[in-house]
């Protein structure tokens, strides 16, 4: 498509039928990552970049049959181009980094290479014993994940913040790619600048799931605290109409548990995938927040379930690992839960977690392959309900699946 025709940007559910989406294919910034810097990255483990970008190849394949989609890293070489636009991103950068000394080499790089270096790293050319970084600017190896440094709410692109510095410069790039892309017509808020006042909230895409043009849900764990929280209710009393913010606790620990879409994710209008020993859990909160103009006012609810069907939803949860908890833990750590959806009924995700999907087998959703997607084995408009499944054995161990790879920034209305 022409990248010149501008998105209204309109996001009003989690299952609307996909119109545009934002994804960056995983390359060099993977093989960055090594056993001594995994940890400072984010990552519990090392990921081969050829076996993850064939399994993406897959993933992304399936998503060009049924939406547009849009690379970040073409995205940014756009608004690169312009000379301002490119000493402005490398200027905030190069304070927020404190890298003042790579500033003038990187404004001198055309755009496609200075787009590639901002991702890829800019490595030293010569490590000393008394300097032993190896990059004068780190690699991005976290920004495929799409969903946590920015993520979509109704008219809006939200920015978040982070709660690891590693990953602030994911979001000034977003940043600077929605504001000033002409693809992009919205208006783009960062709701904890904005909204709060103590100055250490943090929200991350990964936990805001918009239900309907009504409902929010949100995490509560170790990446959005309760702050960040906050700062989404007051952006919701901007809103009309009265609104529903659902949060949910989450565990801290282990890593598997750092977003909420890795414990629920929607499916269809009636159907939602849940990690049981969390979101049935009265161990973890979950609390009921109604938004009227500049009043909220919140309660205790037993459940997110139970939360969701008390404004007018009738969900039946499925569960991941086929009701068995031991099973669960394990696809669980593999992103058992973390499904995508393209239209209602209809959602992508790991292939390997086998007793996940033969629950959703049961609950009535075909599965069919993501290679038979792809070659036009299978198309997606002749099938009713169904779960397209590709290999993520390499991707899964990054720590996320298909929602946490997307961002998607236009949906077709709901009828719920």
């Amino acid at each position: 498509m022409d990248s010149q025709q501008g998105i209204n940007v309109s996001v009003n559910s989690e299952i609307g039928k996909l119109q545009h989406v934002l994804v960056h294919t995983p390359g060099p910034e993977l093989e960055k990552v090594t056993p001594e810097n995994a940890h400072d990255f984010l990552f519990s483990d090392i990921l081969n970049m050829q076996v993850a970008q064939k399994e993406y190849g897959y993933f992304k394949r399936v998503l060009q049959k049924v939406t547009q989609v849009h690379e970040i890293g073409d995205l940014l070489t756009e608004i690169l181009v312009s000379d301002n636009v490119k000493s402005n991103l490398v200027d905030r950068i190069c304070k927020a980094e404190d890298k003042g000394f790579i500033a003038a080499y990187l404004k001198s790089l055309p755009a496609a290479e200075l787009s590639r270096q901002l991702i890829e790293g800019v490595q030293l050319d010569d490590i000393t014993y008394i300097n032993k970084e190896r990059f004068a600017l780190a690699p991005l190896p976290n920004l495929f994940f799409m969903r946590d440094a920015s993520f979509t709410m109704f008219d809006n692109i939200m920015i978040s913040n982070m709660a690891t510095q590693v990953r602030a410069r994911e979001c000034m790039i977003l940043n600077s790619i929605y504001s000033l892309h002409p693809l992009f017509e919205t208006k783009v808020i960062n709701p904890v600048l904005n909204y709060d006042t103590h100055g250490i909230g943090t929200v991350e895409g990964g936990d805001v799931q918009i239900i309907r043009d009504d409902v929010v849900i949100c995490g509560l764990g170790s990446r959005t605290n309760m702050h960040g929280m906050e700062a989404l209710v007051e952006h919701m009393k901007t809103k009309p109409g009265v609104k529903h913010l659902i949060f949910q606790e989450l565990p801290l620990t282990p890593e598997s548990f750092i977003h909420l879409d890795m414990v629920f994710t929607m499916l269809d209008v009636d159907k939602c995938m849940v990690y049981r020993p969390v979101i049935m859990n009265s161990a973890y909160k979950t609390f009921h927040i109604t938004i009227d103009g500049q009043k909220a006012v919140g309660n205790e609810v037993p459940d997110l379930i139970t939360g969701l069907n008390s404004i007018g939803f009738d969900l039946e949860p499925v569960y991941c690992g086929n009701g068995n908890d031991d099973w669960a833990a394990r696809e669980q750590w593999h992103s058992g839960c973390n499904f995508f959806c393209f239209e209602p009924g209809k959602f992508i995700g790991y292939g390997r977690n086998q007793h996940t999907l033969e629950a959703l087998n049961k609950a009535g959703f075909s599965i069919i392959t993501a290679a038979d997607v792809a070659n036009n084995k299978v198309n997606l408009n002749n099938v009713k309900k169904c779960v397209v499944a590709f290999e993520g054995n390499e991707l899964s161990r990054g720590g996320g699946g298909a929602r946490c790879m997307t961002m998607p920034v236009q949906r077709m209305a709901v009828e719920w």
